[in-house]
C-alpha cells in the first residue's frame, strides 16, 4: 500500500504530519522528504499522526529516529499519536520512544502539553 503524507501547521512552529498507508523501504523517502522540508524551518514540535499507518519497517523507524534526533538537537520535540496496537508493538519491541511521547489522540497530547505549560508557569 502506498504512503500518503499530509502536513498541517497547527500553529507557528508546530506541525502535524498525518500518515496513511505503509512506511517501508519503498515509501520511507516520501516521509523523509516531507520531514526534511519541515526541519529546514527549525520547528518547535512535530506531531506524527499514525492513525492510518498499517505497517512500519526499519526504514520507516530510521526516518522517525532521525527526525527525533534532529529536533532534540534544536531543542524541539516530537510526539506520536493514534498508534494502532500493532504499530505501538513495534516501538515497544525496539524500546525506542519514551511512553510520554506517545499519545492516543491529538486531544490527549494537547491536554498533556497544556498541563506541562501550566506547571512551568507556576514554578
Amino acid at each position: 500500500m502506498p504512503l500518503s503524507v499530509v502536513t498541517d501547521e497547527k500553529r507557528q512552529g508546530t506541525f502535524i504530519i498525518s500518515l496513511s498507508g505503509t512506511v517501508d523501504s519503498n515509501t520511507y523517502m516520501i516521509l523523509e522528504k516531507e520531514v526534511d522540508s519541515i526541519l529546514k524551518n527549525r520547528p518547535e514540535v512535530i506531531i506524527l499522526d499514525m492513525d492510518r499507518v498499517n505497517y512500519i519497517s526499519s526504514a520507516g523507524l530510521r526516518v522517525i529516529f532521525k527526525t527525533k534526533k534532529n529536533l532534540k538537537q534544536n531543542k524541539g520535540n516530537m510526539y506520536m499519536v493514534n498508534l494502532s496496537s500493532s504499530i505501538k508493538k513495534v516501538f515497544d519491541i525496539v524500546n525506542a520512544l519514551p511512553i510520554q511521547e506517545i499519545f492516543s489522540s491529538i486531544e490527549e497530547l494537547d491536554d498533556y502539553l497544556d498541563k506541562m505549560q501550566k506547571k512551568e508557569i507556576s514554578e
